[in-house]
């Protein structure tokens, strides 16, 4: 993305080779001194595309572009007859496996977790999620015909290329999804999915979260129509994800609430609490990394249930707990802990679902599929992060310390 004010040609270099560049030529050899012929490849993305624009900063450019991406999802990955464009050969590939692995760091890790439960109710097949940098040195015990699936906003997450360096030897099949075509992990896997979401350039990812999360439900249902399931089939993804759209954009149309509840609540604060139970919980973990990395305020997502097995103990008048309450099973036991924290003096931010909802909630999310959820609640702790951080007048692109890919181990 940096470059493309300059050129969109680029030429791929592989581990081990040799390059040498003259002003009239670029010669390769491997690593035996054999002469490499290789075509560089063409980025079509407009450089004008990573411009603000009006926005002060690109994080809410980008959680505002996230109605915006999952629109182009559809179009990219439906036809007008409802049939999804994935290539057969993957759809056959990932359907042999009796279980999947995905590998990832960070906010795509998070996205993963999602993943899981799309993976397992909607495609019946049994999921595994796992962070790269654990999972690169001490892989666990592989079923017979596994295959991992990538998660990667850059494509170049050097944790994860070395899990992935590690099933290219052993002869693993893999996917990568990610942001960007031929990048590293986009080129080495053995099939790619785009998130079509175009550049992200905050480094607190927000559309390529909630992306991941819609390619990996459009895989899903793939692979269980597939397998002719009776729950992919009955799935009607693209309504859900026009119902998902459409509310995403009704709550970042309504980013005034948000940004008054972040100076009320978080405004001062120097470690908060998220809670959720099932999918929410998923959700709790990245918006607490969100809010984390942007603010700086330390911030854990917790399983609500765990709160009496420990974490109660840091709660005292005026710790933030932000309650994320989508799920029907576990809302009345969320409710309990939210009470639980409130007797202690917690002030809680409730986000509750449409048929969930009481007048006690401060964030009501429009109503979407289930399984879907996450791409709706996430939307109020991206802001929440967001305004968190402007408000404490930091740079809310460029959080301290961190970078937009990790190249490193």
């Amino acid at each position: 993305m940096a470059m493309l004010n300059v050129t969109h040609d680029f030429l791929e270099i592989a581990d081990g080779e040799v390059v040498t560049i003259t002003p009239a030529s670029v010669d390769i050899e491997d690593a035996e001194g054999n002469k490499v012929e290789r075509a560089p490849f063409h980025v079509d993305t407009d450089a004008s595309a990573a411009e603000k624009g009006a926005y002060e900063f690109y994080m809410l450019k980008e959680i505002d572009e996230q109605p915006a991406v999952m629109r182009t999802l559809e179009q990219k990955y439906f036809d007008e007859a409802g049939n999804i464009l994935i290539d057969q050969d993957l759809r056959d590939a990932i359907n042999a496996a009796d279980r999947l692995y995905i590998v990832a760091a960070g906010t795509s890790y998070h996205a993963g977790l999602v993943g899981k439960e799309l993976f397992e109710k909607i495609a019946g097949v049994p999921t595994e999620v796992h962070v790269a940098s654990e999972f690169a040195y001490n892989m666990p015990l592989l079923s017979a015909k596994p295959f991992f699936i990538f998660l990667t906003q850059s494509g170049e997450t050097a944790d994860s290329r070395e899990v992935l360096v590690n099933v290219n030897k052993l002869g693993y099949p893999s996917l990568t999804i990610t942001n960007v075509p031929n990048s590293t992990l986009s080129r080495e896997a053995s099939y790619t999915l785009l998130l079509h979401a175009g550049p992200e350039i905050a480094v607190a990812s927000t559309k390529a979260y909630t992306g991941q999360i819609a390619v990996e439900a459009i895989l899903a249902k793939a692979m269980g129509q597939d397998k002719d399931l009776e729950v992919a089939k009955n799935f009607d993804l693209t309504g859900e994800l026009t119902k998902v759209a459409n509310g995403m954009q009704a709550l970042v149309d309504e980013k005034g609430q948000v940004e008054k509840l972040a100076a009320d609540v978080l405004g001062t604060t120097r470690n908060a609490f998220y809670i959720g139970r099932g999918i929410d919980y998923d959700v709790a973990l990245e918006a607490a990394l969100k809010l984390k990395e942007v603010s700086y305020v330390q911030t854990e997502g917790f399983a609500s249930g765990e709160l009496k097995h420990g974490t109660i103990a840091l709660i005292e008048k005026g710790t933030p707990v932000i309650a994320i309450i989508t799920d029907p099973k576990t809302a009345a036991h969320t409710r309990s802990n939210v009470q639980e924290v409130v007797a202690r003096g917690a002030n809680v931010i409730s986000i509750a679902a449409e048929g969930l909802a009481t007048d006690k909630d401060q964030i009501v999310l429009p109503e979407v599929h289930p399984l879907l959820t996450p791409l709706v609640s996430v939307v109020s702790g991206q802001l929440l992060a967001y305004y968190t951080s402007k408000q404490r007048g930091y740079d809310v692109d460029k959080p301290r310390n961190l970078a937009k890919s990790v190249t490193v181990e």
